[in-house]
């Protein structure tokens, strides 16, 4: 039995050795991303059962991506190696400062080879959260079916669904993904979103304003990620406003909102007070920024502990 899944690509991602623009840089490491795959891993590392479902190709890349999400604890019985098709490749361009952008080549991807009909509905049995974001269906139209097969095998087995709309506008236009994200609201339970997206979205940027437009929706969970200025979280009529932990310094903030959304998860499944998670995620996205790399900053739940004082300092 899974606590949690997700669904989505997993890339080799090649990380610059030094900051700015990504025609000066000359050396690189390989590293490994993908929106759903740092959320497994932070849910992962969070201690929670995790199962991810991708399709990889059947090459050295796939098998050093298998081969890790393995040894994070992630349940891969559900993403398989492809013959004939390339892993997926990204480059990240990363300035001063910790912002950047990311380069994708993922031309002739082995996920395009993944049809609603491969999903495995035993999965979803006895499992409790479905996380899908909007990086996903924005890659390939078909993908859009790929999530819609996602939510009713969640449904029918009653698990809660939660939607980071992770939007990426280099993917797909801000109508179409607008039109999209929208029409997976009913079924959405949990609602995690960056502010601009949810302005996207609703057409509104006060944040009363965001939940109160998510609960017409029948969104139970909402949080509303503000980066350096904290996040809003919204749960039964009750909002609180969390500020931000600050961190110790910011050298990557890629992964920062994956790693919020598996502690907001986290804290939702250990039925915690909401104050609690607020600030537990808030912890979480911090830690992440302070490391480069998309997933090595997501953190173990022990060092949370010791960063909230509840544990003495862990011994490695």
């Amino acid at each position: 039995m899974l606590d949690v899944i997700t669904i989505g690509d997993g890339m080799v991602t090649m990380d610059p050795k030094s900051s700015g623009p990504l025609r000066f840089v000359h050396e690189f490491e390989r590293k490994v991303g993908g929106a759903e795959l740092n959320f497994a891993v932070g849910s992962a590392r969070l201690g929670l059962r995790t199962g991810w479902i991708s399709r990889l190709g059947k090459d050295e890349f796939g098998r050093h991506i298998l081969h890790f999400m393995r040894g994070e604890g992630v349940d891969v019985s559900n993403v398989e190696m492809v013959e004939g098709y390339s892993t997926s490749v990204n480059f990240k361009e990363v300035m001063d400062g910790g912002q950047g952008r990311t380069f994708y080549y993922r031309a002739n991807s082995p996920m395009s080879t993944l049809r609603p009909e491969d999903l495995n509905p035993e999965m979803f049995a006895g499992a409790r959260i479905l996380h899908v974001t909007g990086v996903f269906p924005s890659i390939e139209e078909k993908n859009i079916a790929i999530v819609r097969r996602a939510i009713a095998l969640a449904k029918k087995e009653g698990l809660r669904i939660s939607l980071d709309p992770n939007i990426r506008l280099k993917m797909w236009s801000s109508e179409r993904a607008r039109e999209v994200l929208l029409s997976f609201l009913p079924d959405i339970d949990i609602l995690l979103t960056g502010e601009d997206e949810a302005e996207l979205l609703f057409g509104v940027g006060d944040e009363k304003e965001i939940v109160k437009v998510a609960e017409s929706y029948g969104i139970s969970s909402i949080a509303i990620k503000k980066g350096g200025k904290g996040a809003v979280v919204a749960q039964d009529s009750e909002i609180i406003e969390a500020e931000a932990v600050p961190a110790k310094e910011v050298v990557d903030t890629v992964g920062a909102g994956d790693g919020f959304d598996a502690a907001f998860i986290y804290g939702l499944l250990r039925e915690w007070p909401l104050e609690r998670i607020a600030h537990f995620a808030t912890l979480v996205g911090s830690m992440v920024v302070s490391v480069r790399g998309d997933n090595e900053g997501l953190p173990h739940l022990e060092d949370v502990l010791v960063q909230l004082g509840e544990r003495s300092e862990v011994e490695r």
